[in-house]
């Protein structure tokens, strides 16, 4: 039987992928779960896998090319008794060429043990297949080929994924973080500069006699704005905004901060809190965890038990991803606060696999880690709400007691929660906001 390989969906804003390299030929035989080619997007760059077990017959387009979502790009035969055909060249078709639009993500620089891992097409050793991208991979990250050799695979015949690799990675960086002498810590701390906000990099533009500079898009804008015109097109956003009391949180982050680098490795941030308070607010409001299926009228609304947060990262690159907490109402703080480090960490450097930027349920945007205290959002569809985050500020608020108001400094945070209101009303908008605030301003563990 002639099964069509196709572009896969990698991401709700994707529409193209890059064939960077074929690892397969046509009339090689190929198992299930085995990589065929390397593919790379404006936000991820990863390994198709063969669909069944066969003989692939037949290439449709060559490396370099740009092809669109949901094209066929190769054929295979699944009939095991079926000869192995004359090969068949990639067609030269009308593909667009976008490669020069993608850029170059340079790795970290580390220090390599010894028996680094060779770049290769693919290598067979004791241990078994290795595909390229997880050679790759190896290589960047200094990991010996006997070292590679005791990863445990979890692909088909205990093949090492790159899902494998990464997590090993993962686990091997934060196993021992480095420690400082604590005399050494303490000069920090007496020395230490008040850390500025994030700030991008100062635009430089050369304008022409009239002063005028045009900027054409490059694919990665381009994309986005096409999928940020969709959505406010299809969704008629609404937008409200709350102010929260972060005092309970700060408390117990503080408690909890020193001890908690030391044995993460990173350090602890408000994120892990919001995301445990927006897990028990749609826990509360299982509406906002929703789809709207428009395909037919009347239109229909899809709620999911699983709730799959969507954390918005800026990309080195200069784009955006929005990689996903699989399951976050499973996670407590710490989980929570492993996942939003390492997914941002590898989002940053296009190293997250397909299925971490997909099925999100519900996204968040931090747009305070610029220094914004309040923004709107538009929707990341096809969800119905997004909440944006904005900066943490000292400010002076009003404090009712039973001996009178005073003005004191508090912890203060504006949250905005932009939804859809062709499923969300006001009144529900309004007060899954307000129970998020109330979740962190009367946070506990």
């Amino acid at each position: 039987m002639t099964l069509d390989i196709i572009m896969p969906k990698m991401g709700e804003s994707i529409m193209e992928g890059t064939i960077l390299k074929w690892l397969k030929k046509a009339g090689d035989k190929i198992e299930r779960d085995e990589p065929i080619l390397e593919i790379s997007t404006d936000k991820v760059d990863t390994e198709i896998p063969a669909p069944e077990n066969g003989v692939l017959t037949e290439l449709l387009f060559k490396e370099g090319d740009v092809i669109e979502i949901g094209k066929v790009i190769a054929r295979m035969d699944t009939d095991a008794s079926a000869e192995i055909p004359a090969a068949k060249e990639p067609s030269v078709s009308n593909v667009k060429d976008f490669t020069d639009d993608i850029p170059e993500v340079k790795p970290a620089e580390t220090t390599k043990p010894a028996e680094p891992v060779k770049q290769a097409e693919s290598e067979v050793s004791d241990g078994g297949f290795y595909s390229p991208l997880v050679l790759n991979i190896a290589k960047k990250e200094g990991i010996s080929m006997s070292e590679l050799e005791k990863i445990s695979g979890s692909g088909q015949n205990a093949r090492v994924t790159k899902k494998d690799i990464l997590d090993y990675v993962k686990n091997r960086t934060s196993a021992a973080p480095p420690q400082q002498p604590k005399i050494e810590q303490a000069a920090k701390a007496v020395t230490a500069v008040p850390k500025k906000p994030a700030e991008l990099p100062k635009q430089v533009f050369s304008f022409d006699e009239e002063g005028i500079s045009v900027t054409e898009f490059d694919n990665i804008r381009q994309k986005m704005a096409e999928h940020m015109v969709a959505s406010a097109t299809i969704s008629p956003h609404v937008n409200t905004m709350v102010d929260v009391d972060l005092s309970a949180v700060e408390k117990i982050k503080k408690s909890m901060m020193a001890e908690f680098e030391e044995k993460e490795g990173f350090k602890l941030t408000y994120m892990p809190f919001i995301c445990d308070a927006v897990v028990k607010a749609i826990k509360d409001f299982p509406l906002i965890n929703s789809v709207i299926d428009d395909s037919s009228v009347p239109f229909k609304a899809i709620s999911r038990s699983k709730i799959n947060l969507g954390i918005a990262v800026a990309m080195e690159n200069g784009g955006l991803i929005v990689p996903v907490i699989k399951e976050a109402d499973g996670k407590n703080l710490v989980g929570l606060a492993r996942a939003i480090h390492d997914l941002g960490k590898r989002a940053r450097v296009k190293k997250l696999s397909l299925d971490e930027i997909q099925g999100g349920t519900f996204t968040i945007s931090n747009y305070g880690v610029f220094g914004n205290i309040m923004g709107t959002m538009i929707i990341n569809q096809p969800q119905v709400a997004i909440l944006g985050v904005g900066a943490a500020k000292k400010r002076p608020t009003v404090l009712e007691t039973t001996e009178g108001d005073f003005v004191v400094i508090k912890p203060m945070m504006y949250l905005t929660l932009s939804f859809d209101h062709r499923l969300i009303d006001g009144a529900l908008g309004g007060s899954f906001a307000m129970r998020v605030a109330h979740y962190l301003e009367n946070y506990t563990l």
